[in-house]
Formats: structure tokens, sequence, C-alpha cells
């Protein structure tokens, strides 16, 4: 019998599923991107799911890894709810396990991103560490003591639910002055809509930031609101590293230099812990879900080298 020499990990998102199989030097052998078929329902998803690792394994393939969205159950290898997927209480790790008869793991996508920024990335050896991605939502993965931090209920990192201003706007959640009505994508733009101003995305806002006030303003005010939260985190978890990963951080220095002043200005008696972008981009998830395969196998890629990715194929 041939000792396993590779991982298959899948991404699966609410609009695409991207997946790819990765050697035991941690670099990607092929890869592969699927529509996710979501108007078809939950079975036609998981069923996507199960075609696009089938297709990628390779004896000898060690492991799969998944990650998904919503609320996870990593233990058991559930999605417990991902209402942009239509799943609720999907054993997807069993799905795929009983098709192809190799061990799965299943974790949330943002805890997996933060997996492969604190050993492959941006925080790169930071036992504690702190990645918010900002995108439609806000939400983090939370490495403390070196390990990843899922929580009583594996609800640890709704970081877009801190509420940043008391009595503030209404967030799609039900609460007042959360982060996300203030500093995510979907936040920006519904505010900058209320002013008269027409944007179809955060990108429409940040390149009128020299020009148009009400753009400025809510720029400031929502970085503003992302700084104040990260103290709240810092002085709570100590973090070493923040990595701030996601759509929004497009913007580059426009983001992290206000995010940093917010940060120090709020620990005045320590020095605020470095903010960077993530080095990874979107493919963190994956390569987290990759490594998380990886570990359950025996077989982790290098912690130092740069996960490639050769030859991409698309398929619908």
């Amino acid at each position: 019998m041939r000792r396993p020499t590779n991982v298959v990990a899948v991404d699966l998102g609410g609009t695409t599923i991207k997946a790819a199989r990765f050697n035991a030097q941690g670099a990607a052998e092929e890869t592969l991107r699927l529509a996710t078929p979501t108007s078809e329902g939950p079975a036609a998803v998981v069923a996507a799911v199960v075609r696009v690792a089938a297709a990628l394994v390779r004896p000898p393939t060690a492991a799969i890894g998944l990650c998904a969205p919503g609320l996870i159950d990593a233990d058991a290898g559930v999605v417990r709810f991902a209402a942009n997927l239509g799943l609720h209480k999907t054993p997807l790790a069993a799905a795929v396990r009983d098709r192809l008869h190799l061990p799965v793991t299943l974790e949330h996508d943002v805890r997996a991103a933060c997996l492969a920024e604190q050993r492959l990335g941006a925080g790169a050896d930071a036992d504690d560490l702190l990645v918010v991605v900002l995108g439609t939502g806000v939400a983090a993965g939370i490495v403390s003591n070196g390990r990843i931090t899922r929580g009583a209920h594996g609800f640890a990192g709704e970081f877009g639910h801190i509420p940043v201003h008391a009595d503030g706007e209404l967030c799609a959640c039900g609460q007042h002055g959360c982060l996300e009505a203030y500093a995510s994508a979907s936040g920006l733009v519904r505010r900058y809509r209320h002013t008269g101003g027409i944007a179809d995305s955060a990108a429409d806002i940040t390149a009128r930031l020299d020009t148009d006030p009400h753009a400025a303003r809510l720029w400031a005010e929502g970085t503003d609101a992302l700084g104040r939260a990260l103290v709240t985190s810092t002085v709570l978890l100590d973090h070493r590293r923040i990595v701030l990963a996601g759509g929004m951080t497009a913007a580059g220095e426009a983001l992290t230099e206000p995010v940093r002043r917010t940060l120090q200005r709020g620990l005045t008696w320590r020095t605020a812990p470095p903010v960077d972008i993530s080095s990874l981009g979107a493919d963190a998830a994956l390569l987290g879900a990759a490594l998380l395969a990886a570990d359950t196998s025996g077989l982790p890629p290098s912690r130092n080298g740069h996960t490639t990715t050769p030859g991409q194929h698309t398929r619908r």
C-alpha cells in the first residue's frame, strides 16, 4: 500500500465552491471552481461538494478538509445553519466521508482562514492572533495560545456583532450599534445610499474618499468603529498580531492607518499590536481546510512556504 502523500480541500461559499488537491509540500497540484447550486436546494449543494471532492481525490489521498460559512459544529462535522446555502443540521462531513471513504474534517471558513494566516500568512508564528474578515458581513478567527478558539457552542468569532455604539443603528441581527452596521461592505453601502449617494460596492465609496464628504465621513465612522472593536478584543485577549482580510482590505492604507490610530488611542497604557492585511487573500480558507486535513492525516504542509496554485479549471 502506498503511503498517503496528498490532501484535498473544499471551500464551500455562497456563490462559489473552490477546491484543490495539495501535495505533501503544500503545493496545489490541481484546482477546481464550481458555481454553488443554492437555487437547486440543499441536497444539490451537498452533492456538489461531494462531486468536487471526488474529482480531486487521487490515490494516495490521506484526508479531505471542508470549510463553510454559518454555524458549524466542527466536532460533529455538521453545518448547523447556513442561511445563504440553505443548509440546516446538515451532516456535510459524513456525506463526503460516506462517498469517498476517507477521513473528513469540517471547520468554519473564517476559522480555517485564521489557521492559514497563522501558519502561512501575515500572522505567521503568532500564537495569539486575531484575523478579522471584512466583507458583506464581519467575522473573526481567534488563535489563543496556539489553538483556534471555537467557544462553548462553536459561535466564537461573531466579531461583527460587538456593540460599538450604544443605541446605534439597527443591525440585521436585531441588535443596535453592532460593528457590522458600520464597518461591513453591506453596512457601508446601505449608509451611503441613505445620504442619497449611489453605490453598488464598498469600492465605489472608497474611490470617492477625496471628493465626496459623505463617503469620507462614513468611511471615517466605519474605521473608527472597527478600531474600537479591536480595542475591546485586544484588552480581553492580548493579541500579538491582528490581520485584516476580505474585500474591504482592497482600500489598503486608507483602511489600516485610521484603524491603527484608533486602536492605539484606545490603549493608552500599552502598545497596540501590529495591524496588517492578509497575505493569502481569497485563498486563505481553502488553505486552512488543507492544513486541517493535513493535520488529521499527519502530513502538515510546511509552515514556512507559500502554497502555489497552478492551472485553475472552472466547472459549472
